[in-house]
Parts: structure tokens; sequence; C-alpha cells
């Protein structure tokens, strides 16, 4: 089983930035594949990034630029940076995870973590 941990998200101004984390437990098996979705408003869930434990890494083209993932691999901890932010970035954020080594294909979600960007 997978635990996963989100947190960092909240209110920020148009040309902000923010910082979400997300922890990862298992009891199983290694945690290869990590990432991170975004649910806009009436919208559906959609990837923002993503990396494996080797550090091959996507970031969606909507957010290139602006948004940058990062791993520690000792921690299982995912770090999602988040500069520029602009009020279609708001929404929420969801942390998932793999045994695998995918950048898309997820079989463990968090709770998710609310992003509002607004002035």
């Amino acid at each position: 089983q997978v635990q996963l941990v989100e947190s960092g998200g909240g209110l920020v101004q148009p040309g902000g930035s923010l910082t979400l984390s997300c922890a990862a437990s298992t009891t199983r098996f290694a945690i290869n594949g990590m990432g991170w979705y975004h649910q806009a408003p009436g919208k559906e869930r959609a990837l923002v990034a993503a990396i494996t434990s080797g550090g091959t890494s996507t970031v969606a083209d909507s957010v290139k630029g602006r948004f940058s993932i990062t791993r520690d691999n000792a921690k299982n901890t995912i770090t999602l940076q988040m500069n520029t932010l602009k009020p279609d970035d708001t929404g929420v954020y969801y942390c998932a995870a793999s045994y695998d080594y995918t950048l898309s294909n997820f079989d463990f979600w968090g709770q998710g973590t609310q992003v509002t960007v607004s002035s």
C-alpha cells in the first residue's frame, strides 16, 4: 500500500510562486514513478509534471518554463515549484505514484491540495 501526503497549497496573487510537496510512504515495493496533476474547476484532471526515480521527467507544455519538478529519492518526496502563477493555475493539485517507471500511468493518489491564484 502507498500513502501520499501533499502540502504547500494556498492562496497566491497572480505572478506569485508556490511550492507543493508530496511525501510517499510504501510498505511493499519501491515507488518509481511520481507526478502532479491539476484539476481546474469544472474540468478533468490533467498531468502537470512527472518524474521517475531515475530522474526522467516531463512537464506539460502549458506550464513549461514556469513549473519544475524535482525528486528526493532518499525521502520518496517530489516537489513542484510553481512560478509566475496565473489565475488558470487555480484548482486542486493531486500527487500520484506508481511502482512502475512511468510518467503518465499512476495507481496511487493523494487527497489533493487547493491552489488559488487570485488578486
